[in-house]
């Protein structure tokens, strides 16, 4: 169908290469760049031992514009799949627009210096992709992603207005490290410890970081954990695209152990993002940080467990009140069988390769511009969810229910 390239060479670009040479026929071609070259070249030959698909490498700074759009341009690229850092969304967006290429990410854009996440730096673009006549697809991660999905397939079948939306994240996976994050360190961190917003009474209220908890039962027994309510992306542009919501919150599964490193690390000033003087030369404590602990990308050979993320929606159906859980569970050994990863990076890349797919058919953006993924017809990527590895249940619960699980 076309050639891609892909930009990022972690744990989630591992998943999307290998995802991607799974549907050769779609990706007709496919290139894997990154800052450290040599990473790439050690994907491209997994996928070859796995899958008998070759794959291209390319070194790249993915913050010079001039030097990726060349790379595009050079690949004859028709989508860039960017699964590098959050801090290169606007960079590579540029790339796009000089190259004449679509753009898909799995995290919206957040300026180096701020633990700040939000769309409107790239909802901004908007008019310039149409001018172009190209696409923009952002978010196609799981969170955000698959549970804006989540929560359009629930508005289209199961509901006529949705007003409470609580997205809960559980990792219910064991690393047996000391203290590790399941992503990249830096931008985990950065999340963790930012101020806490979730909508209620038509605007974000802030509460401080990981100051509201309680415990959760997972289904299929998956377990019972301690989840935090914290800011999430998907949040701006469920409640802008959908209005009808109320409150939504979104919350994620912290042990004890994490957050007692994590206290220490704040209290050191180790979660640090601005500059320090350490022997004449300027540091990034976070930064430094992130080159101690362990790669994430490396986890998956020791992590077993489960994982469970979903959405629990209360809405109105034909003036009654109605509620589901619409959810999957996704096992870490099983990941690692499959493609050598850990779930949360399977979880990340798997929607990755389905918005790239959907997207390059025609299925999903029909129009140029910037787009988030509940402004698509959930339904092809539900079906593919179902197809690529990571199948969903959806459960009605009872109004009672859904209200005694103390998140919606």
């Amino acid at each position: 169908m076309s050639a891609i390239l892909i930009i990022g060479a972690g744990g989630v670009g591992s998943v999307v290469a290998h995802k991607c040479a799974q549907v050769s026929e779609a990706f007709t071609k496919i290139t894997l760049a990154s800052r450290t070259e040599s990473k790439c070249v050690a994907i491209a030959s997994s996928v070859l031992d796995r899958y008998g698909v070759k794959i291209n490498t390319a070194q790249i700074d993915a913050d010079i514009v001039a030097d990726t759009a060349a790379l595009i341009k050079e690949t004859a690229a028709t989508l860039v799949i960017n699964v590098a850092l959050p801090y290169q969304d606007l960079s590579i967006m540029e790339a796009c627009l000089e190259s004449g290429a679509h753009y898909l990410d799995t995290a919206n854009y957040e300026p180096p210096n701020e633990a700040k996440f939000e769309y409107h730096w790239q909802w901004a673009y908007h008019d310039r992709f149409v001018a172009s006549g190209l696409k923009a697809l952002l978010g196609s991660g799981f969170d955000p992603g698959v549970t804006n999905v989540f929560t359009a397939w629930a508005l289209k079948h199961h509901f006529d207005e949705i007003h409470f939306l609580d997205i809960v994240d559980v990792n219910g996976g064991d690393h047996g490290q000391a203290f590790a994050t399941n992503f990249n360190p830096e931008i985990n961190i950065r999340e963790v410890t930012a101020p806490c917003r979730h909508w209620e009474d038509g605007a974000f209220q802030e509460s401080e970081a990981m100051s509201v908890n309680q415990r959760f039962e997972c289904p299929e027994g998956v377990g019972n954990y301690s989840i935090y309510r914290m800011y999430h992306e998907e949040m701006e542009s469920l409640t802008k695209h959908i209005p009808s919501i109320k409150r939504a919150q979104f919350w994620m599964s912290f042990s004890d152990n994490y957050i007692k490193h994590l206290e220490v690390l704040q209290n050191v000033g180790m979660t640090r993002i601005d500059a320090v003087d350490y022997q004449g030369q300027k540091i990034i404590p976070l930064q430094f940080l992130k080159a101690v602990l362990p790669d994430p990308g490396d986890l998956g050979k020791t992590t077993t467990g489960r994982t469970c993320i979903g959405c629990i929606i209360r809405g109105v159906k034909d003036g009654k009140e109605k509620a589901v859980y619409i959810y999957n569970i996704c096992d870490h050994e099983s990941c690692f069988e499959e493609l050598g990863s850990q779930g949360v990076s399977y979880t990340t890349g798997v929607p990755a390769m389905i918005g790239a797919k959907l997207l390059l058919e025609g299925s999903w953006t029909q129009k140029a511009g910037v787009w988030n993924m509940e402004q698509n017809d959930p339904d092809p990527f539900m079906d593919a969810l179902n197809k690529y590895g990571l199948p969903w249940t959806c459960v009605e619960l009872s109004v009672e229910d859904a209200k005694a699980l103390k998140v919606c």
